[in-house]
């Protein structure tokens, strides 16, 4: 039996097959999730990750992000502490945010792994395509309601899951490091359970805003 990683739901159903993986949703918060037993192991998993080439200097990496960065800096007074959790081995948007005025730390389990950031309290957390990662997002979920203060905003980048007949022609289910795929009712879900506000932005930004009490 499939449980969901995010919610631990242990209705499931078959979603999609194709020749390398098997993709299952939960009924519940409507998680898209491969098989447990196609998970890659850590080393295989970033070798992939080694391949990606994001410089800082790259103007249309920046573009990409400003998506995501334009309309968090709106909502932010300066200056705001911050975490870019999953940056990579290129902190481009850690380094948006650090010339618009922002503390920013970073962390990533291959990149950057110091955990003390961890231990700390943000304005913000920034995750830009990478939950789409997670093995496990139940655990990264719960981390980062508890590192989130009162008011403060997460930002979300990943593509959303529509239907099983778009999932099926989609190229980014074939990325083998791509594991948990969300919807817009996942992130619904999520954010009503949390007590969050979420706005979603064009087809891949998520916003939500903890209450301030």
């Amino acid at each position: 039996m499939q449980h969901c990683p995010l919610c631990e739901h242990t209705t499931t159903h078959l979603y999609h097959t194709d020749k390398r993986r098997a993709y299952f949703q939960c009924t519940d918060c409507a998680l898209v999730f491969v098989d447990r037993q196609t998970l890659l192991a850590p080393e295989d998993e970033k070798a992939i990750y080694d391949l990606h080439q994001n410089h800082p200097e790259d103007q249309g990496y920046q573009r990409f992000l400003s998506r995501l960065a334009t309309p968090l800096l709106a909502r932010l007074a300066v200056p705001a502490s911050g975490l870019d959790f999953g940056c990579g081995p290129g902190p481009v948007l850690a380094s948006m945010l650090r010339d618009a005025g922002h503390d920013v730390a970073c962390y990533d389990p291959f990149y950057a792994p110091q955990t003390d950031v961890l231990d700390e309290c943000y304005d913000f957390i920034t995750c830009t395509e990478a939950i789409e990662h997670f093995y496990w997002p139940k655990a990264q979920w719960h981390q980062w309601l508890s590192m989130l203060k009162p008011g403060g905003y997460l930002g979300i980048m990943t593509k959303l899951v529509k239907d099983p007949d778009a999932f099926s022609r989609w190229h980014y289910k074939n990325d083998l490091t791509h594991v948990s795929f969300f919807s817009r009712h996942t992130f619904q879900f999520l954010a009503h359970q949390a007590g969050l506000a979420p706005t979603f932005i064009g087809n891949d930004v998520i916003l939500m805003r903890k209450p301030q009490t």
